[in-house]
């Protein structure tokens, strides 16, 4: 199951079950980009659904030469999880 982004609704999304939507929701500031929501229904969590969103946002931000402000709790506890393990 793939990530995808959809540029004109600033998110990234799967659904890896018929009706559950995973979002990573983003917004665009000039060469910066705000990581806003990151949200996975609750039967689904605990299942790395989170991890591959902000995975994909991530390196979208990176091909995009954005600097990122991780708004989301979760973006910025992955991003610490990340700075630990480097």
């Amino acid at each position: 199951m793939d990530v995808r982004h959809d540029c004109a609704a600033h998110q990234f999304w799967l659904e890896p079950e018929p009706g559950q939507r995973c979002v990573l929701d983003y917004q665009r500031q000039g060469d910066a980009v705000v990581f806003t929501h990151t949200g996975v229904p609750a039967v689904l969590q605990g299942r790395g659904y989170a991890a591959r969103l902000v995975a994909a946002g991530l390196q979208w931000a990176g091909e995009q030469r954005l600097r990122v402000i991780p708004a989301c709790s979760y973006v910025a506890s992955y991003l610490r999880r990340q700075e630990r393990r480097a």
